[in-house]
């Protein structure tokens, strides 16, 4: 599967567009891989660099805010299988907010 298509690449804002918005900015691309592990991308910088909220596989108190690069993205591996990334292909883009209220509702 490719990762980035060219729509994806289009519709993502520049990096610091949505600078300053925190959790009411826009993820208009969502990755995912072992785990709970997740990165909702926010903004790109039209080459390899993505800003937007992961999802540690960590635990909760890992997660944040943060830059990703696309090429670490294609060599990530996740256990037990070594299988990569995946971009979630029935993502719509919503408000980090929105996204992430649900899973801390039921916390």
């Amino acid at each position: 599967m490719m990762l980035l298509t060219k729509e994806n690449r289009r519709d993502l804002p520049p990096l610091y567009s949505q600078d300053g918005q925190g959790m009411e900015a826009v993820a208009y691309v969502k990755f995912f891989g072992g785990g709970r592990w997740t990165f909702y991308a926010t903004e790109f910088d039209g080459q390899d660099t993505f800003f937007g909220w992961c999802v540690s596989a960590l635990g909760p108190d890992c997660d944040e805010l943060g830059y990703l690069s696309l090429a670490e993205l294609e060599a990530m591996r996740f256990p037990p299988f070594g299988l990569g990334a995946e971009r979630d292909r029935y993502f719509r883009p919503a408000k980090l907010s929105a996204i992430l209220e649900p899973a801390s509702s039921a916390a």
